[in-house]
């Protein structure tokens, strides 16, 4: 792995989205339609302090993965990644440059949301907002390397984008979003413990009602971080230069 090619491919694919105004906006503007629409529904005292901050971490994984998946699927489909590396590039140096990448416009995309959230809305949450926006970011990141990961599997991009329903759903229904997680059915909480979004919703819960980083919290956080490292691994291992 050599940091200075990781930085030119993340360089790279930065200078191709700024060039993508309709990628950047939806990258920004979506997880921000969505708040503003989930303050007006749950227009009640306190009740979007409670469920703003888990969405925070939810909306963003989301919009990261179907880009990303698409965007990699795109540069093999197109023959850009068969080029690539032909030159002494590894598959770990591409995917590090996309996450790099992904992960800054992610700092941004959880900035323009959080400030609309923070001032516009009125989201109050216990916690601080810097570690509100480190578990946003690293939910935004794990967003990126399951998209990148996924990619690995699908041929075009509609494939991609129906692997989403795939590999985010399941997670969402079962991460403690809609019912807590220890009413369900014995196997469906052991299924969610292996489950990443599970953790992310769960450090978006902690921030949004303790006002101290907590043991939870804490470990929440590592295990997404170990997430998103295991899911660049798991994808470089499975990466093809081009669609067959």
């Amino acid at each position: 792995m050599s940091p200075a090619i990781t930085l030119a491919t993340a360089r790279r694919i930065l200078s191709q989205l700024r060039h993508d105004h309709r990628t950047l906006g939806l990258i920004v503007g979506v997880p921000s339609l969505l708040m503003v629409l989930l303050r007006y529904i749950f227009d009640q005292p306190g009740m979007f302090d409670r469920v703003g901050p888990p969405l925070l971490g939810v909306f963003p994984l989301v919009i990261m993965f179907v880009v990303t998946s698409v965007a990699t699927l795109r540069e093999r489909a197109g023959g850009t990644l068969e080029r690539l590396m032909t030159m002494p590039l590894g598959k770990l140096d591409l995917l590090l440059g996309y996450a790099l990448a992904f992960g800054l416009v992610a700092l941004l995309q959880v900035g323009v949301v959080l400030a609309i959230s923070l001032t516009w809305l009125g989201l109050e949450p216990a916690g601080s907002v810097g570690l509100l926006v480190a578990a946003a970011v690293l939910s935004a990141l794990l967003g990126v390397a399951l998209g990148l990961l996924a990619s690995a599997f699908a041929r075009t991009e509609f494939q991609a984008v129906q692997l989403m329903p795939a590999f985010v759903l399941p997670q969402a229904l079962l991460c403690g979003l809609f019912v807590p997680r220890e009413q369900m059915a014995g196997w469906l909480e052991a299924i969610s413990t292996v489950m990443p979004l599970t953790y992310a919703v769960e450090a978006m819960q902690e921030v949004g009602r303790e006002p101290e980083m907590t043991g939870t919290l804490a470990v929440d956080i590592a295990v997404i971080a170990g997430c998103v490292l295991a899911a660049l691994v798991l994808g470089a291992a499975t990466l093809r230069r081009r669609t067959p």
